[in-house]
Protein backbone atom coordinates (compact mmCIF):
# COMPACT_ATOMS: atom_id res chain seq x y z
CA UNK A 1 0.00 0.00 0.00
CA UNK A 2 1.36 3.73 -0.33
CA UNK A 3 0.78 5.25 2.73
CA UNK A 4 0.73 9.10 3.18
CA UNK A 5 1.92 11.74 5.54
CA UNK A 6 1.36 14.97 5.33
CA UNK A 7 2.32 18.47 7.48
CA UNK A 8 -0.75 19.05 9.64
CA UNK A 9 -2.21 22.69 8.62
CA UNK A 10 -4.54 23.46 12.07
CA UNK A 11 -2.67 26.25 14.10
CA UNK A 12 -0.20 25.52 15.99
CA UNK A 13 -0.23 21.73 15.50
CA UNK A 14 2.90 20.33 15.30
CA UNK A 15 2.36 16.62 15.72
CA UNK A 16 2.86 14.41 13.06
CA UNK A 17 1.56 11.17 11.93
CA UNK A 18 4.40 8.67 11.87
CA UNK A 19 7.95 9.39 13.38
CA UNK A 20 11.09 7.90 11.24
CA UNK A 21 11.73 5.03 13.39
CA UNK A 22 7.61 3.77 12.55
CA UNK A 23 8.80 3.91 8.53
CA UNK A 24 11.31 0.69 8.94
CA UNK A 25 7.85 -1.85 10.06
CA UNK A 26 5.85 -0.71 6.39
CA UNK A 27 8.84 -1.10 4.38
CA UNK A 28 9.75 -4.17 5.45
CA UNK A 29 6.35 -5.33 4.67
CA UNK A 30 6.91 -3.71 1.22
CA UNK A 31 4.69 -0.85 1.49
CA UNK A 32 5.40 2.56 0.22
CA UNK A 33 5.83 5.76 2.78
CA UNK A 34 5.42 9.53 1.24
CA UNK A 35 6.02 11.96 3.19
CA UNK A 36 5.85 15.65 2.64
CA UNK A 37 8.69 17.79 2.81
CA UNK A 38 9.03 18.83 6.94
CA UNK A 39 6.10 17.19 8.25
CA UNK A 40 7.91 16.10 10.78
CA UNK A 41 9.82 19.37 11.61
CA UNK A 42 7.71 20.24 14.38
CA UNK A 43 8.00 17.53 16.00
CA UNK A 44 11.96 17.59 15.81
CA UNK A 45 12.00 15.02 12.82
CA UNK A 46 13.99 15.75 10.07
CA UNK A 47 13.50 14.84 6.45
CA UNK A 48 16.90 13.00 6.53
CA UNK A 49 15.27 10.83 9.12
CA UNK A 50 12.80 9.76 7.15
CA UNK A 51 14.73 9.05 3.81
CA UNK A 52 17.35 7.10 6.01
CA UNK A 53 14.58 4.86 7.70
CA UNK A 54 13.28 4.25 3.50
CA UNK A 55 10.31 6.59 3.49
CA UNK A 56 10.15 8.83 0.02
CA UNK A 57 10.03 12.97 0.70
CA UNK A 58 7.80 14.64 -1.68
CA UNK A 59 7.82 18.66 -1.99
CA UNK A 60 3.94 19.47 -1.36
CA UNK A 61 0.96 17.89 0.23
CA UNK A 62 -0.87 17.18 -3.20
CA UNK A 63 2.07 14.98 -4.31
CA UNK A 64 1.49 12.98 -1.18
CA UNK A 65 -2.52 13.18 -1.18
CA UNK A 66 -2.81 12.88 -5.02
CA UNK A 67 -0.29 9.43 -4.81
CA UNK A 68 -1.39 8.09 -1.49
CA UNK A 69 -3.88 4.99 -0.89
CA UNK A 70 -3.82 5.60 3.11
CA UNK A 71 -3.04 9.26 4.57
CA UNK A 72 -2.20 8.96 8.30
CA UNK A 73 -2.43 11.94 10.10
CA UNK A 74 -2.89 13.41 13.65
CA UNK A 75 -6.24 15.90 13.14
CA UNK A 76 -8.92 16.09 10.75
CA UNK A 77 -8.57 17.74 7.28
CA UNK A 78 -9.25 21.03 6.98
CA UNK A 79 -11.75 22.99 4.26
CA UNK A 80 -8.51 23.22 1.57
CA UNK A 81 -7.95 19.43 2.10
CA UNK A 82 -10.93 18.38 1.00
CA UNK A 83 -10.10 18.92 -2.29
CA UNK A 84 -7.90 15.98 -2.46
CA UNK A 85 -10.92 13.46 -1.29
CA UNK A 86 -11.46 10.55 -3.75
CA UNK A 87 -13.70 7.81 -3.71
CA UNK A 88 -11.73 4.71 -1.91
CA UNK A 89 -9.13 7.04 -0.19
CA UNK A 90 -8.47 5.85 3.48
CA UNK A 91 -8.08 8.67 6.25
CA UNK A 92 -6.94 7.17 9.23
CA UNK A 93 -6.66 10.43 11.96
CA UNK A 94 -8.74 11.85 14.81
CA UNK A 95 -11.93 13.12 13.04
CA UNK A 96 -14.08 14.14 15.70
CA UNK A 97 -17.18 13.92 13.11
CA UNK A 98 -19.88 14.39 15.13
CA UNK A 99 -18.88 17.89 15.99
CA UNK A 100 -18.51 18.78 12.26
CA UNK A 101 -21.46 18.17 9.78
CA UNK A 102 -19.32 19.62 6.84
CA UNK A 103 -16.42 17.63 6.91
CA UNK A 104 -18.86 14.42 7.28
CA UNK A 105 -20.79 15.41 4.10
CA UNK A 106 -17.43 15.86 2.16
CA UNK A 107 -16.17 12.70 3.27
CA UNK A 108 -19.77 11.08 2.49
CA UNK A 109 -19.83 12.87 -0.79
CA UNK A 110 -16.62 11.56 -1.90
CA UNK A 111 -16.72 8.73 -0.88
CA UNK A 112 -13.91 8.50 1.34
CA UNK A 113 -12.93 5.98 4.18
CA UNK A 114 -12.94 7.45 7.52
CA UNK A 115 -11.18 5.45 10.08
CA UNK A 116 -11.02 7.37 13.40
CA UNK A 117 -8.78 6.94 15.87
CA UNK A 118 -11.05 8.33 19.06
CA UNK A 119 -13.67 5.73 18.54
CA UNK A 120 -11.40 2.15 17.90
CA UNK A 121 -12.53 0.63 20.96
CA UNK A 122 -11.64 -2.48 23.25
CA UNK A 123 -13.68 -4.93 24.64
CA UNK A 124 -13.43 -3.27 28.12
CA UNK A 125 -14.66 -0.21 26.02
CA UNK A 126 -11.79 1.59 26.50
CA UNK A 127 -10.35 3.93 23.42
CA UNK A 128 -6.64 3.06 22.90
CA UNK A 129 -6.19 5.48 20.35
CA UNK A 130 -7.90 8.33 22.64
CA UNK A 131 -6.02 7.57 25.74
CA UNK A 132 -2.21 8.91 25.14
CA UNK A 133 -3.79 11.83 24.01
CA UNK A 134 -6.75 12.29 26.83
CA UNK A 135 -3.15 12.07 28.98
CA UNK A 136 -1.58 14.59 27.57
CA UNK A 137 -4.77 16.98 27.37
CA UNK A 138 -5.76 16.24 30.92
CA UNK A 139 -2.07 16.90 32.47
CA UNK A 140 -1.85 19.90 30.53
CA UNK A 141 -5.31 21.22 31.04
CA UNK A 142 -4.42 21.68 34.81
CA UNK A 143 -0.84 23.79 33.75
CA UNK A 144 -3.09 25.80 30.80
CA UNK A 145 -5.90 26.68 33.91
CA UNK A 146 -2.85 28.00 36.33
CA UNK A 147 -0.94 30.31 33.92
CA UNK A 148 -4.27 31.75 32.49
CA UNK A 149 -5.10 32.51 36.14
CA UNK A 150 -2.42 34.95 36.11
CA UNK A 151 -3.54 38.47 36.78
CA UNK A 152 -1.99 39.60 33.16
CA UNK A 153 -4.08 37.05 31.16
CA UNK A 154 -7.05 38.15 32.84
CA UNK A 155 -6.88 35.94 35.61
CA UNK A 156 -8.15 36.72 39.20
CA UNK A 157 -4.31 35.92 40.25
CA UNK A 158 -3.98 33.29 42.36
CA UNK A 159 -1.48 30.69 42.68
CA UNK A 160 -3.61 27.41 42.83
CA UNK A 161 -1.29 25.48 45.60
CA UNK A 162 -1.43 28.96 47.66
CA UNK A 163 1.32 28.74 50.02
CA UNK A 164 1.94 29.09 54.16
CA UNK A 165 -0.96 30.91 55.42
CA UNK A 166 -3.14 31.28 51.48
CA UNK A 167 -5.75 28.89 50.98
CA UNK A 168 -5.34 27.13 48.03
CA UNK A 169 -7.23 27.85 44.71
CA UNK A 170 -10.24 25.49 44.07
CA UNK A 171 -10.09 23.33 40.71
CA UNK A 172 -13.58 21.63 39.64
CA UNK A 173 -13.28 18.71 37.01
CA UNK A 174 -16.21 17.62 35.07
CA UNK A 175 -15.57 14.03 34.01
CA UNK A 176 -13.54 10.96 35.68
CA UNK A 177 -12.46 9.48 32.42
CA UNK A 178 -8.78 9.61 31.58
CA UNK A 179 -9.22 13.24 30.97
CA UNK A 180 -10.40 14.18 34.51
CA UNK A 181 -8.22 11.35 36.30
CA UNK A 182 -5.05 13.29 34.89
CA UNK A 183 -6.22 16.29 35.43
CA UNK A 184 -6.35 14.94 39.20
CA UNK A 185 -2.84 13.92 39.32
CA UNK A 186 -1.76 17.50 38.09
CA UNK A 187 -4.36 19.29 40.67
CA UNK A 188 -2.68 17.20 43.24
CA UNK A 189 0.56 17.26 43.13
CA UNK A 190 0.10 21.22 42.83
CA UNK A 191 -1.46 20.82 45.95
CA UNK A 192 -4.82 22.52 44.91
CA UNK A 193 -8.52 21.72 46.37
CA UNK A 194 -9.70 19.36 44.12
CA UNK A 195 -13.41 18.69 43.11
CA UNK A 196 -14.31 15.79 40.97
CA UNK A 197 -17.90 15.12 39.44
CA UNK A 198 -19.09 12.65 37.50
CA UNK A 199 -22.29 10.62 36.68
CA UNK A 200 -20.34 7.21 37.94
CA UNK A 201 -20.77 6.61 42.12
CA UNK A 202 -18.50 3.53 41.54
CA UNK A 203 -15.55 5.09 39.44
CA UNK A 204 -15.16 8.35 41.87
CA UNK A 205 -15.27 6.04 44.77
CA UNK A 206 -12.03 4.02 43.36
CA UNK A 207 -10.62 7.66 42.24
CA UNK A 208 -10.97 8.96 45.56
CA UNK A 209 -9.53 6.16 47.21
CA UNK A 210 -6.66 5.92 44.61
CA UNK A 211 -5.97 9.62 45.49
CA UNK A 212 -6.17 8.45 49.69
CA UNK A 213 -9.45 11.18 50.30
CA UNK A 214 -7.25 14.24 49.21
CA UNK A 215 -10.19 15.03 46.46
CA UNK A 216 -13.60 15.46 46.63
CA UNK A 217 -15.88 13.57 44.84
CA UNK A 218 -19.98 14.63 43.89
CA UNK A 219 -22.18 13.16 41.29
CA UNK A 220 -22.28 15.14 38.79
CA UNK A 221 -25.98 16.63 39.08
CA UNK A 222 -27.28 19.72 37.87
CA UNK A 223 -27.11 21.13 41.54
CA UNK A 224 -23.86 19.71 42.52
CA UNK A 225 -22.54 21.81 39.40
CA UNK A 226 -24.13 24.64 40.23
CA UNK A 227 -22.78 25.05 44.08
CA UNK A 228 -18.98 23.91 42.74
CA UNK A 229 -18.82 26.07 40.16
CA UNK A 230 -19.45 28.98 42.22
CA UNK A 231 -16.56 28.45 44.26
CA UNK A 232 -14.24 27.26 41.81
CA UNK A 233 -10.99 29.31 40.22
CA UNK A 234 -10.61 26.91 37.27
CA UNK A 235 -13.29 24.31 35.89
CA UNK A 236 -12.06 21.48 33.25
CA UNK A 237 -14.47 20.10 30.99
CA UNK A 238 -12.97 16.49 30.54
CA UNK A 239 -16.29 14.51 29.19
CA UNK A 240 -16.89 12.25 26.75
CA UNK A 241 -19.30 10.08 25.17
CA UNK A 242 -17.49 7.75 22.45
CA UNK A 243 -18.20 9.67 19.18
CA UNK A 244 -20.73 11.57 20.37
CA UNK A 245 -21.15 15.11 20.30
CA UNK A 246 -20.53 16.54 23.95
CA UNK A 247 -23.64 17.07 26.07
CA UNK A 248 -24.15 20.83 27.61
CA UNK A 249 -24.22 20.47 30.82
CA UNK A 250 -22.33 24.28 31.97
CA UNK A 251 -25.10 26.82 31.15
CA UNK A 252 -24.45 29.99 31.13
CA UNK A 253 -26.34 31.13 34.39
CA UNK A 254 -23.67 28.71 35.87
CA UNK A 255 -20.77 31.06 34.41
CA UNK A 256 -21.71 33.87 35.06
CA UNK A 257 -22.24 32.47 38.86
CA UNK A 258 -18.26 32.05 38.55
CA UNK A 259 -15.72 34.60 40.21
CA UNK A 260 -14.33 37.08 37.99
CA UNK A 261 -10.96 35.77 36.72
CA UNK A 262 -11.89 32.32 37.00
CA UNK A 263 -10.71 29.92 34.29
CA UNK A 264 -12.73 27.47 32.01
CA UNK A 265 -10.38 24.98 30.36
CA UNK A 266 -12.74 23.07 27.81
CA UNK A 267 -11.03 19.99 26.94
CA UNK A 268 -14.64 18.24 25.29
CA UNK A 269 -14.37 21.33 22.73
CA UNK A 270 -12.94 19.07 20.72
CA UNK A 271 -16.47 17.31 20.11
CA UNK A 272 -18.68 20.41 20.86
CA UNK A 273 -17.55 21.46 24.11
CA UNK A 274 -19.91 21.20 27.41
CA UNK A 275 -19.83 24.73 28.40
CA UNK A 276 -22.74 26.93 26.21
CA UNK A 277 -20.54 29.87 26.57
CA UNK A 278 -17.85 28.16 24.37
CA UNK A 279 -19.31 29.72 21.58
CA UNK A 280 -15.75 29.33 19.29
CA UNK A 281 -13.05 26.98 19.02
CA UNK A 282 -9.92 28.87 19.88
CA UNK A 283 -6.40 28.42 18.80
CA UNK A 284 -3.06 28.04 20.26
CA UNK A 285 -2.09 31.59 18.80
CA UNK A 286 -5.39 33.48 20.02
CA UNK A 287 -6.33 30.52 23.10
CA UNK A 288 -8.56 32.80 25.27
CA UNK A 289 -11.86 35.00 25.07
CA UNK A 290 -13.21 36.80 28.41
CA UNK A 291 -17.10 36.02 28.78
CA UNK A 292 -19.13 37.31 31.68
CA UNK A 293 -15.76 38.31 33.62
CA UNK A 294 -14.74 34.19 32.99
CA UNK A 295 -11.47 33.41 31.12
CA UNK A 296 -12.86 30.50 28.23
CA UNK A 297 -9.82 28.59 27.22
CA UNK A 298 -11.05 26.59 24.03
CA UNK A 299 -8.48 25.11 21.70
CA UNK A 300 -9.13 22.18 20.38
CA UNK A 301 -5.79 20.38 19.87
CA UNK A 302 -4.19 20.96 23.44
CA UNK A 303 -1.52 18.31 22.86
CA UNK A 304 -0.32 20.14 19.75
CA UNK A 305 1.49 22.13 22.01
CA UNK A 306 3.76 19.60 23.25
CA UNK A 307 4.43 17.95 19.71
CA UNK A 308 7.07 15.40 20.61
CA UNK A 309 6.06 13.95 23.84
CA UNK A 310 2.49 13.70 22.04
CA UNK A 311 3.82 12.26 18.50
CA UNK A 312 5.75 9.27 20.60
CA UNK A 313 2.71 8.29 22.60
CA UNK A 314 0.31 8.57 19.81
CA UNK A 315 1.87 6.55 16.91
CA UNK A 316 3.21 4.36 19.60
CA UNK A 317 -0.81 3.47 19.85
CA UNK A 318 -1.72 3.98 16.35
CA UNK A 319 0.68 2.55 14.36
CA UNK A 320 -0.06 -1.66 14.90
CA UNK A 321 -3.27 -0.75 13.42
CA UNK A 322 -1.92 1.22 10.53
CA UNK A 323 0.20 -1.78 10.03
CA UNK A 324 -2.85 -4.63 10.01
CA UNK A 325 -5.17 -2.00 7.80
CA UNK A 326 -1.72 -1.44 4.95
CA UNK A 327 -0.74 -5.49 5.25
CA UNK A 328 -4.77 -6.54 4.37
CA UNK A 329 -6.41 -3.33 2.91
CA UNK A 330 -9.50 -2.09 5.03
CA UNK A 331 -12.09 -4.14 4.62
CA UNK A 332 -10.11 -7.38 5.88
CA UNK A 333 -8.01 -5.68 8.68
CA UNK A 334 -11.56 -4.92 10.20
CA UNK A 335 -13.16 -7.89 9.33
CA UNK A 336 -10.50 -9.42 11.40
CA UNK A 337 -10.58 -6.97 14.21
CA UNK A 338 -13.25 -5.67 15.49
CA UNK A 339 -11.97 -3.33 18.15
CA UNK A 340 -10.56 -1.49 14.89
CA UNK A 341 -14.06 -2.13 13.06
CA UNK A 342 -15.41 0.44 15.57
CA UNK A 343 -13.13 2.94 14.39
CA UNK A 344 -14.90 2.92 10.93
CA UNK A 345 -16.82 6.09 10.55
CA UNK A 346 -17.77 6.79 7.03
CA UNK A 347 -17.21 4.62 4.27
CA UNK A 348 -18.25 4.26 0.22
CA UNK A 349 -20.99 6.64 0.85
CA UNK A 350 -22.12 5.90 4.04
CA UNK A 351 -22.39 6.51 7.79
CA UNK A 352 -21.65 3.75 9.23
CA UNK A 353 -21.82 4.47 13.18
CA UNK A 354 -24.51 5.26 14.43
CA UNK A 355 -23.53 8.31 16.93
CA UNK A 356 -22.57 10.30 13.91
CA UNK A 357 -26.34 9.49 12.29
CA UNK A 358 -27.85 11.06 15.48
CA UNK A 359 -25.49 13.85 15.72
CA UNK A 360 -27.20 14.89 12.06
CA UNK A 361 -30.71 13.16 11.69
CA UNK A 362 -28.56 11.37 8.03
CA UNK A 363 -29.04 7.58 7.26
CA UNK A 364 -26.82 4.72 9.02
CA UNK A 365 -25.64 1.82 7.06
CA UNK A 366 -24.74 -1.73 9.38
CA UNK A 367 -20.70 -1.73 8.65
CA UNK A 368 -21.45 -5.53 8.26
CA UNK A 369 -23.74 -5.41 5.49
CA UNK A 370 -21.11 -3.12 3.73
CA UNK A 371 -18.24 -5.85 4.47
CA UNK A 372 -20.69 -8.54 3.34
CA UNK A 373 -20.87 -6.56 -0.31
Amino acid sequence: MIIGVTKEIKNNENRVGITPSNIKNFVENKHTILVESNAGLGSGFSDEEYRENGAIILQTAKEVWEKAEMIIKVKEPLQSEYKYFRPGLIIFTYLHLAADRELTEAMLENKVIGICYETVELEDHSLPLLTPMSQVAGRMSVQIGAHFLERHYGGEGILLGGVDNVDPGHIVIIGGGIVGHNACQIAIGMKAKVTLLDLNANLLQKIKKEFNNNIETLISTKENLENTIKTADLVIGAVLIHGAKAPKIITEKMVKSMKKGSVIVDVSIDQGGIVETMDRITTHENPVFIKHDVVHYSVANIPGAVPKTSTLALTTATMPYALEIANNGWKTAVKKDPYLAKGVNVANGNIVYKAISEAFNLPYLNLERLLDE
